[in-house]
């Protein structure tokens, strides 16, 4: 077999090789500068993907900065795998949120099931024991065969990973728009269970300690898959098939349990996934966060291929791989503990007090280059940002009700967009009760796992509309933040953080970087004033195909705590007999909405106005009057307005309601103002309900008859259809359009 020739210094240097690693001219002589001198190929590697947009966040920082991260029961704010929030009794939750966009884009099952792996090991790095999965997908419009292969293969990748590995995929969200077309999004997030006593973190510290590897062989697949998250997508993309990694379910679960066992141990210093940029970060990472360097001897590396370089070693993304770091002379017990599970457990270096990366290979030092020059003096830059043409032209338009004739109709056509329309045929895929402890399985507005041993809960949602923040980043940043808050809310938990997944396009454009600078604006001033600190997150940039970026898409994580199993409330109307009440005033807000991109066949206008504290103010009541047991069931008010969400409140037990609403029927039915709530409530508890609950407004009643009836004030029709009639269009609609051809 021949061996390819790595460049040497003066080829990377006069042939600008560092570039098509995605180094600059400027980084590199920044690279020069630190090393004092031209780094060799290897090296040249290492500073490629630690300081790529996906490793180094050299273009959001700045933005980053603006989130507030702290709060009295953050334990561990970003920095870490994951975040960690105390739930208390000397328990934590710990939680996160990452995309896999790029890699499924090219190869979408196995993208999304090492997206689904990777955050995992996230999870489980910081002592904590996985106990749900959720995810937010994004995709162009389900009528071309393409779209539909990247769907269908994304959900399945998804699924057999989590499957597998035996952990419950309980909740997510998935929304369909053309500028999704080329670059889907694929974002995943776990939480998990700790002690506060068994949290770990990434440091490799205590100079003569061993730094071992543990978990599968390197191989070659994912190389410079970092890089390849940090630019944008083109046609010839598919030539980068080999970056996406390849996942193994089986042999993570065996890593999750043995390093679950290994963290009861003291012998244990710390542990961090090998993520993006594998070997590299890890190690790098692990150093410079405690003030040490790392020597490591890569001929020791379990490889599962020939030949393998030291560029190839440290630069590959193979799956299920953790490093550690642990008390000299107690690895003989390390090494017995993963032979328990089949597993590597391998010591590839030693901690030292120089704080320098420093590898060898083939009895060669083949890099030698500073920790912190590496995980943490990337380059910055605060990119020039202007505000987009059509911001300025949106926000001149006057909102004007789309023309609507036949109210019935409209209905059943809104419950057959697919971004409305029932996900059933997505998550029927996934085990969302594996380890018993679903309580609130998908199809509500938030999952809801028990505690074991306990009688709290824990409820989770990903959300974001995208179309609100393309309108007006800035209150859609605010919007994304409170409709997650009201899904936790009306499922009876308090809010305790947010994770985060900032996916938007080239933020080299001045106008992608203003996108993404408004929206953690409106973001952060949400998560101040509903007390939900950002704890963790992704930022994924470049999300642009042939230069066409995505809608700006925040996504939000976000998990709550219910109190007492016995709160835990679900969206279904209950029982006939309970009078239904609409929570917050109906405006005439269609910029962005479902209504107008199916009557326009496009957004333009201005989005829906929020009031933060009017928001803040309703959850803290609604969630009050659910602790107390006034409400049977709740829904908040989202896509598609009022009549949509009526809907579905019947879907699930087969009742009808009856309901009187009050202003224009194109308005009161398929608005989309925000912080609106729909509640049933028990006759017996109405009076107290309604001392509770300020702006709570009486509509109508739930009726055993079987259909929905929404009339004017002056008794004027405007809906009456049979619930199965509607249940029917809107659990139909996404198969449906699969086996359509196209």
């Amino acid at each position: 077999m021949s061996v390819m020739l790595e460049p040497n210094t003066e080829q990377i240097k006069e042939q600008k090789i560092y570039q098509q690693m995605g180094l600059s001219d400027s980084e590199f002589a920044m690279v020069e500068k630190i090393l004092g001198r031209t780094p060799n190929y290897t090296e040249t590697g290492l500073f490629s993907v630690m300081w790529s947009e996906h490793c180094s966040y050299k273009n959001s920082k700045p933005v980053l900065s603006k989130f507030p991260t702290k709060a009295p029961r953050v334990l561990q704010g970003p920095g870490e795998g994951a975040g960690i929030v105390d739930i208390g009794d000397g328990q934590a939750v710990v939680f996160k949120m990452e995309s896999h966009n790029h890699p499924s884009a090219i190869e979408p099952y196995q993208g999304a099931a090492t997206g689904v792996g990777g955050i995992i090991r996230d999870v489980f790095s910081m002592g904590a024991r996985p106990i749900a999965m959720l995810n937010s997908l994004r995709f162009g419009e389900l009528t071309t065969s393409r779209v539909k292969y990247l769907f269908e293969e994304v959900v399945a990748g998804i699924a057999g990973y989590g499957n597998c590995i035996g952990i419950p995929t309980v909740g997510g969200e998935v929304q369909f728009d053309d500028s999704y077309d080329g670059n889907p999004l694929v974002n995943a997030m776990c939480v998990g269970l700790i002690d506060h006593e068994d949290i770990q973190k990434g440091v490799a510290s205590g100079v003569g300690n061993p730094v071992m590897y543990v978990g599968a062989k390197t191989g070659r697949d994912g190389i410079h898959g970092a890089t390849f998250a940090s630019e944008e997508l083109t046609e010839s993309s598919g030539d980068n098939r080999p970056a996406v990694q390849v996942g193994d379910p089986f042999m993570e679960k065996l890593l999750l349990e043995a390093c679950l066992e290994l963290v009861k141990s003291d012998a244990l210093v710390g542990i961090q996934d090998m993520g993006a940029a594998g070997l590299t970060s890890s190690s790098a990472e692990m150093a410079s966060k405690a003030g040490s360097g790392i020597e490591m001897n890569l001929d020791h590396v379990p490889q599962r291929e020939t030949g393998m370089t030291a560029y190839e070693m440290m630069l590959s993304e193979s799956q299920e791989r953790m490093l550690i770091v642990v008390k000299k002379g107690r690895e003989p017990e390390i090494v017995e503990l993963f032979e328990k599970y089949g597993l590597d457990a391998v010591t590839v270096g030693t901690v030292t007090d120089d704080s320098t990366l420093r590898l060898l290979h083939k009895g060669e030092v083949v890099a030698e280059v500073p920790v912190d020059a590496l995980a943490e003096d990337a380059p910055v830059y605060h990119k020039p940002s202007s505000v987009p043409a059509y911001f300025n032209e949106y926000q001149q338009m006057d909102t004007a009700e789309p023309n609507v004739a036949d109210y019935s109709e409209t209905l059943k056509a809104l419950l057959e967009q697919p971004t409305i329309a029932s996900k059933e045929w997505v998550y029927d895929q996934y085990d969302h009760q594996v380890r018993t402890s679903t309580v609130v399985s998908p199809g509500s507005d938030a999952a809801v796992i028990r505690v074991r041993g306990t009688n709290k809960g824990l409820a989770m949602t990903t959300d974001c509309n995208s179309r609100y923040i393309y309108l007006d980043p800035e209150t859609g940043g605010k919007i994304a933040v409170a409709e997650a808050a009201r899904n936790v809310v009306v499922s009876g938990a308090k809010p305790l953080a947010i994770t985060d997944c900032l996916n938007f396009g080239n933020p080299e454009k001045p106008e992608i970087f203003w996108q993404l600078e408004k929206a953690a604006d409106g973001m952060s001033e949400a998560c101040t004033i509903l007390d939900a600190p950002v704890i963790g997150g992704n930022v994924s940039l470049y999300n642009e195909t042939n230069g066409t970026a995505i809608y700006p898409t925040p996504t939000i994580g976000l998990v709550g705590l219910v109190e007492d199993l016995s709160h835990v409330t679900t969206q279904d109307a209950k029982k006939a007999g309970d009078l239904v009440y609409l929570i917050g005033e109906s405006f005439t807000e269609f910029g962005g909405s479902e209504l107008q991109k199916m009557v326009e066949g496009r957004i333009f206008g201005k989005a829906p106005a929020i009031d933060l504290n009017v928001e803040a103010k309703r959850q803290q009541q609604i969630l009050e009057a659910i602790q107390k047991g006034f409400v049977a069931s709740a829904h908040d008010v989202a896509e598609g307005g009022v009549a949509v969400a009526l809907a579905e409140k019947t879907f699930g037990n087969g009742l009808g309601i009856e309901a009187v609403l009050s202003g224009s029927a194109t308005t009161a039915l398929f608005s989309e103002s925000q912080s609106r709530f729909i509640l049933t409530v028990s006759p017996d508890k109405a009076e107290a309900f309604e001392q509770a609950v300020a702006d709570a407004k009486r509509i109508g009643t739930v009726t055993d008859s079987g259909t929905l009836t929404i009339k004017s004030e002056d008794g004027s029709v405007w809906i009456d259809d049979s619930v199965e009639a509607l249940r029917t269009a809107w659990k139909g609609a996404i198969p449906c359009l699969l086996k359509s051809e196209g």
